[in-house]
């Protein structure tokens, strides 16, 4: 293999963060090679687009931070190099414009993947950038050298400097299968296992409910949990019903904490507010009143205001003596008991927790038991929930990494 004058850094893995990572090398004078396992790079970025991309937050920086839960004091760190208002000044340099939604997210003016992440792998080629497609790193050969797996038999890729951005292992189709644990494992770096985040959990619903309301949304509900702390909690959002459960952004905004609690405890309870419109004993004084010949569901509809699905949600979840009884159902109504059973799996999920654990990395976001070799992205030992947060973090932790990686060969 040649090796040119400059020096050389291999980032591995096409997503948000290893392209940041490049960009930020190349600016500093590195010569920089891409290796990713798929065909072409940004694969879960583009399906992330699909809906509307969501780049970014607009909500105030203190509570912007707070959505990093345990990691937040880290991750402000990596904002303070590249936060929400920095991510759309570098979006509209190419070419992108952006807007805030009525919710606060931030999305492309036109809401595609596609055009900002042309510009930006144009840009990338421009500056000099080499892509390697079709390489599955193995980990490291004996000698130091990267080892890859490709159609072509393996190889072998000497490099003065790396950087890991490998993804979690959700979506594992797109390419980030979690697959790089085993090699990290055997260097010595220090990671936690991965765990699912941002998604979905089971509960145990009969046939009817499963077949006939999966999909259906559950809006304007109030969720309340009590952490493991005892603290009590609540949040307004909306979440959908689906065949094995329960999923969408309300359950994802809390589900960092219900999944460990059904680590510890087995069990986990999250309690949703049908209809916060009305207080408990106005609730209660509403459903007192003669139900003539209207049906449950045409009642509970006109009188608590419930669409079809939170309707059968009730009759799932409510004994009939409590259907009866005006004051018990309006505390039902309030409070509904969800007995979670477990999440879904990781390969589900939207995202991942766990990875190379924080306090394994120095301020550039180096490896301390491998100098030469960082780490950024969703590979890391943090998640945050939906609404733009996610991608707003992969890209600063890239920028971070890029940098971190360019000072280092100097």
């Amino acid at each position: 293999m040649t090796r040119t004058t400059l020096p050389q850094l291999a980032i591995i893995g096409g997503g948000p963060a290893g392209l940041m990572a490049a960009e930020a090398a190349c600016k500093a004078g590195v010569k920089v090679d891409l290796y990713d396992t798929m065909g072409s790079v940004g694969r879960k970025f583009l399906l992330a687009g699909k809906g509307g991309l969501n780049l970014t937050h607009g909500e105030p920086r203190a509570r912007f931070v707070q959505r990093y839960g345990a990691r937040q004091v880290e991750i402000a760190r990596w904002l303070d190099a590249f936060d929400a208002d920095a991510l759309r000044v570098w979006a509209r340099g190419l070419g992108v414009e952006t807007f805030a939604g009525s919710s606060g997210r931030v999305f492309p003016a036109d809401l595609k993947a596609a055009p900002l992440l042309r510009g930006w792998l144009r840009r990338l080629r421009e500056s000099g950038v080499t892509f390697h497609m079709h390489h599955r790193w193995l980990g490291w050969q004996a000698h130091g050298a990267l080892h890859f797996a490709t159609p072509q038999g393996e190889r072998a890729v000497p490099t003065d400097a790396v950087v890991l951005a490998l993804g979690g292992a959700s979506w594992p189709q797109l390419g980030s299968d979690g697959a790089w644990m085993v090699p990290l494992q055997q260097a010595g770096i220090d990671a936690a296992p991965l765990q699912p985040a941002n998604c979905g959990f089971e509960l145990a619903w009969s046939e009817h409910l499963s077949s006939r309301f999966a999909g259906a949304p559950l809006k304007a509900v109030v969720a309340y949990w009590t952490d493991r702390r005892g603290v009590a909690h609540a949040r307004q959002g909306e979440c959908v019903l689906s065949e094995y459960g329960i999923e969408g952004s309300l359950i994802y905004a809390v589900g960092a904490e219900l999944r460990e609690q059904l680590a510890e405890r087995g069990e986990a309870m999250l309690r949703l507010d049908l209809v916060p419109g009305y207080s408990e004993p106005v609730l209660a004084e509403r459903l007192a009143a003669a139900r003539g010949k209207h049906s449950m569901g045409d009642w509970l509809r006109r009188r608590a205001g419930l669409d079809a699905a939170k309707c059968a949600l009730v009759f799932e979840l409510t004994a009939k003596s409590t259907l009866a009884d005006s004051l018990a159902l309006a505390a039902q109504l309030k409070a509904m008991p969800l007995r979670l059973r477990a999440p879904r799996p990781v390969a589900e999920a939207i995202s991942t927790a766990g990875g190379v654990r924080l306090e394994a990395l120095d301020d550039n976001l180096m490896v301390r038991a491998r100098p030469g070799v960082f780490c950024a992205g969703e590979m890391l030992d943090w998640e945050a929930p939906t609404g733009g947060y996610l991608l707003t973090a992969c890209f600063a932790s890239g920028l971070l990494a890029g940098r971190g990686a360019a000072r280092w060969l100097e």
